[in-house]
């Protein structure tokens, strides 16, 4: 019996371990979480994969400089349930991207929703934003 235990706490152990680095990396510590940037660009890549897909778009900044941006979004079995699709973007398209950019200033992103050039809106549902900010007047807990 006592065996049948210390294996048991032993296998309870070894997941705790094994699954700590993938619960780490799904936080939004990265992200500045508590604004959205909007950037109207031109698709140069749309990696659709796991763990995350990937737009990849040049853009200029406000002083005109060119910027090639990395937004990520969730899996694509998530984002299939939002309407995305592996052919959603091609090379070329003109899209506007609302995001929250990495806390450390270079140009990766966490797609909020992208604008197509169609004027079709695409819903990333980011999960970083689910939960805003308090103001003032929110309610406390």
């Amino acid at each position: 019996m006592l065996r049948k235990f210390l294996v048991l706490a032993a296998l309870v152990v070894a997941v705790a371990v094994t699954l700590r680095p993938a619960l780490a990396h799904h936080g939004a510590a990265a992200y500045d979480t508590s604004k959205t940037v909007t950037i109207k660009g031109t698709v140069t890549r749309w990696n659709w994969s796991n763990p995350h897909c990937l737009l990849f778009v040049d853009a200029t900044d406000d002083s005109g400089k060119g910027v090639h941006y990395i937004f990520e979004t969730q899996n694509p079995l998530s984002m299939t349930n939002l309407g995305w699709a592996g052919d959603s973007f091609k090379s070329g398209d003109q899209i506007t991207v609302r995001a929250t950019m990495a806390k450390n200033g270079t140009p990766l992103g966490s797609i909020v929703d992208v604008v197509q050039g169609n004027g079709h809106k695409l819903n990333a549902r980011n999960i970083f934003l689910e939960e805003q900010p308090r103001t003032d007047a929110s309610p406390k807990q």
